[in-house]
């Protein structure tokens, strides 16, 4: 039985590039986008052998992320709350809303001059909402949200990157505060969600998250929880997986993390993901959960 992630939407990689680097995790290194088209190619195939039904759709010609689909909206059953991008994403926007109202979907903007990076900072655990806030979206955005579509929001936030001072960093392309963790989906994952009486499960860095949403985590009691080291994390994207509660779809290059879900008793299944993490995104980040 899938208990999630059911049926998922993804793009494709054909336009995706590291022009403007909006995140800490681009670099000087080329884009093959021959091997990211790929690489995206056996994600859905391991989406697919997970049991997941895959909708898909071309992406924007406009954007250089539109393979991070995650990033579009969040949804729960027939509505999805839209997201706010920066700005080398903007066009991302209307054409997500286009693709949304075309699968049948509601949509709803959060309010004017608040970001909100969708899913990729909004991960749903049932009737919970691991929220992060600070970076890519605002709490603000974050409660809209999560009251929009019936969550009980647990506000959450990540730590920042610093300059060798010590001292939080602002992105030079977007204007933006920055993080290695810069969406909450880079620092936690649902494995399974809470049903019928019984524990969830997620999987989170503790050295990813502030001390305060350290504490709430530790005393967060739907959930049973797997440690994630932050090489894991921050190096292997350990955490950026798509789970239906049975089967993980995740990195190939985090065996701790592996080894604890199979111990589990999940099956695992790794596609080798290089040329999409140089945009900052991964496995998770290129597939919006429609149900």
């Amino acid at each position: 039985m899938i208990h999630s992630n059911g049926r998922v939407l993804m793009s494709d990689a054909d336009h995706f590039s590291t022009n403007q680097p909006i995140n800490p995790y681009y670099n000087d290194s080329p884009v093959d986008v021959t091997r990211a088209t790929h690489e995206h190619a056996s994600i859905h195939d391991a989406l697919i052998q997970a049991g997941i039904d895959v909708v898909k759709v071309s992406s924007p010609t406009s954007s250089q992320d539109g393979v991070y689909t995650a990033n579009w909206a969040l949804v729960r059953g027939d509505t999805a709350v839209l997201a706010r991008l920066p700005d080398a994403r903007k066009a991302e926007e209307s054409y997500a809303e286009n693709v949304l109202i075309g699968l049948g979907l509601k949509v709803i903007h959060v309010p004017e001059n608040l970001k909100f990076s969708g899913q990729g900072d909004a991960l749903a655990c049932g009737e919970y909402l691991f929220c992060g806030s600070g970076y890519r979206s605002d709490e603000a955005a974050q409660e809209f949200a999560a009251n929009s579509l019936g969550y009980q929001r647990i506000q959450l936030q990540t730590v920042p990157q610093l300059d060798d001072s010590g001292v939080p960093m602002v992105n030079r392309s977007s204007g933006w505060a920055d993080s290695f963790f810069y969406d909450i989906d880079l620092a936690l994952a649902v494995i399974k969600p809470p049903i019928g009486g019984a524990k969830g499960l997620i999987a989170y860095c503790p050295d990813a998250f502030t001390s305060k949403s350290r504490d709430m985590l530790a005393h967060f009691d739907a959930v049973d929880k797997i440690e994630v080291t932050i090489d894991e994390a921050q190096q292997a994207f350990a955490t950026n997986l798509v789970s239906t509660g049975e089967t993980v779809v995740m990195s190939a290059r985090a065996p701790k993390l592996r080894a604890a879900l199979e111990s589990r008793g999940l099956t695992v299944i790794t596609p080798e993901i290089t040329e999409l993490a140089k945009g900052g995104g991964y496995i998770r980040c290129t597939t919006l959960t429609l149900s």
